[in-house]
């Protein structure tokens, strides 16, 4: 069993807004599940809510009870992307029982690799923010903060780890993670999560300590 310190400390278990604020009816269960698959696969600014209802069986009127607009169904998507993500993460630390903070680290990059074999469009929240110019969009503040509790991650275990500099460390540890994300969408290079966790243990291993 992993050391529950050595865990990802979760410093940002819900980041954004609360959407939807009423509890899940299982109408509203198919709707956020019909929306979830459909704003994956075609983007969200492709799919409008005529195929959302449809696809969740639903009238339109039904999702607007449900979730108040398109744009709050979006927040909702990505809040609950990010807690399936974070879930993954302690599926993957449990399973590959790293030793201490520093092979937390390389887990966190290892895990990409499996992820993205289920994920074949690239990171959810990178393909939003993409679409998503508005900075006042009710989803913005969920892609932020999901990008921003991987910094975070960073940064503790870092810390837990001895490393010094560890502000500096964890950005060019993003760097490589989010630039993994990027490179396997845009790039078409199916191999950039192996190569950035390569990198990571590279810099981790030349890196000073306190």
């Amino acid at each position: 069993m992993v050391d529950q310190q050595l865990r990802p400390v979760l410093l940002v278990e819900r980041t954004g807004t609360e959407a939807p604020a009423k509890p899940l009816t299982p109408a509203g269960e198919r709707i956020l599940s019909a929306a979830s698959a459909l704003f994956y696969a075609q983007g969200v600014r492709a799919v409008g809510v005529d195929a959302i209802a449809d696809a969740a069986e639903v009238t339109k009127k039904t999702l607007y009870d449900r979730f108040g607009s398109k744009d709050r169904l979006i927040a909702a998507y990505l809040e609950r992307r990010n807690r399936v993500w974070h879930a993954f993460l302690d599926e993957q630390l449990a399973r590959r029982e790293p030793s201490g903070p520093e092979e937390v680290i390389l887990a966190l990059f290892a895990a990409l690799s499996e992820w993205m074999e289920q994920s074949r469009r690239g990171c959810g929240f990178i393909n939003a923010s993409v679409e998503l110019a508005a900075p006042d969009h009710p989803a913005m503040p969920v892609i932020v903060g999901q990008k921003q509790w991987m910094r975070a991650e960073f940064v503790a275990q870092a810390e837990l780890a001895g490393f010094d500099q560890v502000d500096e460390l964890a950005d060019r540890l993003l760097l490589l993670h989010e630039g993994a994300l990027v490179s396997y969408r845009v790039a078409a290079m199916e191999h950039a999560p192996e190569v950035a966790h390569r990198a990571a243990a590279d810099l981790l291993a030349s890196w000073p300590r306190r």
